[in-house]
């Protein structure tokens, strides 16, 4: 019996303008480099079904994997156990629609801390609000 999708919590989702070139964006959300200057230290590749790691600090490794690459506008990977980072980017004459999307939120699950979705999740939300606000801060400088 599946009833995963009844426990189900939204996706964070953040949306913000930045005022770079959609190149100049994709090139610091889809790069090994790039993600450690606002996110976190990585061996990323961009290239689908690439297993690499997040360098989550405390939490140590987290294991990601690409699963969909579309350069210059989409970019989704596994994040550790149940979640998928997306970022979608859309050109704006010379500015860049930037939105991150968390999924995989469940309020009957764990994450492999032992710590809840819905705990976790709402500490995510706050913190996506700053790392994002890092990322414009990187590619508008």
């Amino acid at each position: 019996m599946d009833n995963s999708q009844q426990q189900t919590l939204t996706d964070i989702r953040k949306t913000l303008i930045l005022n770079a070139s959609i190149q100049k964006v994709w090139s610091a959300v889809a790069t090994s480099e790039g993600i450690a200057a606002w996110f976190m230290p990585n061996d990323f590749q961009p290239e689908v079904g690439y297993e690499f790691h997040l360098e989550a600090g405390n939490f140590g490794k987290s294991p990601c994997k690409v699963t969909e690459l579309d350069p210059p506008n989409r970019l989704s990977f596994k994040w550790g156990k149940d979640w998928t980072l997306t970022f979608e980017l859309v050109a704006l004459e010379g500015k860049t629609e930037f939105t991150l999307i968390h999924s995989g939120w469940n309020a009957d699950m764990v994450t492999e801390f032992g710590q809840p979705h819905s705990v976790v999740r709402g500490h995510m939300d706050q913190g996506w609000t700053g790392i994002v606000q890092k990322l414009s801060s990187y590619v508008e400088a």
